[in-house]
């Protein structure tokens, strides 16, 4: 069975999105910014022949559906990032991403699909110590609980909570994060001066 790809994003409205950035970009940029990121990704999974659901928060399905097109919306509900996620996973077996690597590809994603025919899990590391990608082929307890999310530690505890389930997961490449003033000049291509 193929995995589906659970997108989770917010609506770019200015001054909600990528407030990391708003020192170097201002408000609008950096939802110009977090808008282009989100297009990418979306396109990725598209070109993957993955099946994508989008979980959303910020404005309205319709919203979503008149900026992305016909796709899966899915409103993320309350909670913390790891609450989200928890409540996003089934039916397995399922892929979550995020819109914050720019380096994404169809390639890696199918990459991902192809080792959960394999194994229990595959993720991708991101270099500020979270991850851009985590693959489940079915429901880890705990995988999402007690998570330091949006810290250098991610990955790690991640991992850990992983290893204590009996799980050794296949590791794809590690990839950039676009967070931090620093990330942008990875990616001029993304953003206007």
């Amino acid at each position: 069975m193929s995995p589906r790809v659970v997108l989770v994003t917010r609506y770019p409205e200015p001054g909600r999105v990528k407030t990391r950035l708003i020192p170097a970009l201002g408000a609008e940029r950096a939802a110009q910014l977090h808008r282009a990121l989100t297009e990418r990704a979306v396109q990725a999974v598209r070109s993957s022949g993955l099946v994508l659901e989008l979980r959303t928060t910020g404005a309205p399905t319709a919203a979503f559906e008149e900026w992305l097109g016909a796709v899966g919306i899915v409103d993320q509900g309350e909670g913390d990032l790891g609450e989200r996620l928890a409540r996003a996973g089934p039916p397995y077996p399922t892929i979550f991403i995020g819109a914050d690597a720019p380096d994404l590809t169809p390639n890696l994603l199918q990459r991902a699909a192809r080792a959960l025919n394999e194994a229990s899990a595959v993720i991708g590391p991101a270099e500020d110590g979270g991850y851009w990608l985590l693959g489940l082929s079915h429901e880890v307890d705990g995988v999402f609980e007690g998570v330091e999310w949006g810290t250098g530690v991610v990955f790690g505890q991640t991992m850990n909570r992983l290893t204590s389930a009996g799980i050794d997961p296949v590791l794809l490449p590690q990839l950039a994060d676009c967070d931090r003033p620093e990330d942008l000049a990875r990616w001029p291509e993304l953003f206007t001066e």
